[in-house]
C-alpha cells in the first residue's frame, strides 16, 4: 500500500512559478508522476519518472516548462511549474504505481493517488 500526501498549491499569476511537493510512504512502487485534472475534463498525466533513474516523461503541454523530481533520501516528488499558464490551472494529483508503462502517463496505470492539490493561474 502506498500514500501520497501533496503541498504547495495555491494561486501564481501567468508567467510566474510553483512547485508542488508529495510525500510518499509505503513500498511496491517504482514509479512516481503528477496528474491533473481542470474543471469539466478529464484527468491528464502530466510528468512521470521510475523512482530508479532514467527520463522523464512529460505531457507536450507542459514539456519544457514542468520539470518532475525525486528526492529518494525524503521520499518526496516534486513538480517545479516556471512559466505557468492561465490552462495549467486544475487540481494537481500525485501518483504511484508498480508498473513497467511509467512513461505512458496512462491513468489506468496508476492505482495509488494522493488528495490532489489546487493550483490557479491568474491572467
Amino acid at each position: 500500500q502506498v500514500q501520497l500526501e501533496e503541498s504547495g498549491g495555491g494561486s501564481v499569476e501567468a508567467g510566474g512559478s510553483l512547485r508542488l511537493s508529495c510525500r510518499v510512504s509505503g513500498y511496491n512502487y517504482n514509479c512516481l508522476g503528477w496528474f491533473r485534472q481542470a474543471p469539466g475534463k478529464g484527468r491528464e498525466g502530466v510528468a512521470a519518472k521510475y523512482t530508479g533513474g532514467g527520463a522523464p516523461s512529460y505531457a507536450d503541454s507542459v514539456k519544457d516548462r514542468f520539470t518532475i523530481s525525486l528526492d529518494n533520501t525524503k521520499n518526496t516528488v516534486y513538480l517545479q511549474m516556471n512559466r505557468v499558464k492561465p490552462e495549467d490551472s486544475a487540481m494537481y494529483y500525485c501518483v504511484a504505481a508498480n508498473s513497467v508503462f511509467c512513461g505512458e502517463l496512462d491513468r489506468s496505470d496508476f492505482p495509488y493517488w494522493g488528495q490532489g492539490a489546487q493550483v490557479t493561474v491568474s491572467s
